[in-house]
């Protein structure tokens, strides 16, 4: 079970095995935020963990039903929850693919950032991702710069995530720099 030492695990029940371990090459950056743009919530641990009450808010009875997870959650203050250890499949990239190659769950890593496609994310949020960022990579070599994507790049037209506040210059500033 590869967990990150940085986190929080709390186990997701909407994961499963990978069908070739070996295949993780890519990394998936989404943004989420339950009720919609609002923050510090237990919203998000509850989709992710199958425990979120449809009647909490007026969102929930859309998304109720939905088994999804990300391998990580990294909130606004900086502190990483992860969900499903990076060895297992998360469900966060839905209908996707990249390069060509369907069904991203399977080779990728799914890493939500806790906000919104127009609201700038937090420095400690940034600061968190470049850490987990740089875990990743060392442990999983084939996800490259270049392998470093949006949920929009994987599923355009259906995701917009992480959306136009994301500073994709900042980040990858921080990564290089590992």
């Amino acid at each position: 079970m590869v967990l990150y030492n940085q986190a929080i695990f709390t186990e997701s029940p909407h994961a499963d095995p990978r069908p070739d371990n070996t295949d993780v090459s890519l990394l998936v950056i989404h943004n989420i935020s339950l009720p919609p743009s609002q923050f510090g919530t237990p919203g998000i641990r509850e989709l992710f963990t199958g425990t979120l009450n449809p009647d909490e808010h007026p969102f929930y009875k859309e998304i109720g039903g939905l088994r999804v997870s990300a391998h990580c959650v990294i909130y606004r203050t900086g502190e990483v929850e992860q969900f499903v250890p990076f060895d297992q499949r998360a469900w966060h990239a839905g209908l996707s693919s990249f390069q060509g190659k369907s069904r991203c769950n399977d080779f990728s890593i799914g890493i939500e950032l806790e906000g919104t496609d127009t609201l700038p994310f937090t420095d400690a949020q940034y600061h968190a991702l470049g850490d987990l960022t740089d875990f990743i990579t060392k442990r999983y070599p084939r996800i490259t710069l270049g392998r470093i994507v949006g949920h929009n790049d994987i599923a355009p037209g259906r995701k917009t995530d992480p959306g136009e506040a994301f500073d994709w210059a900042r980040y990858r500033m921080r990564i290089s720099q590992a």
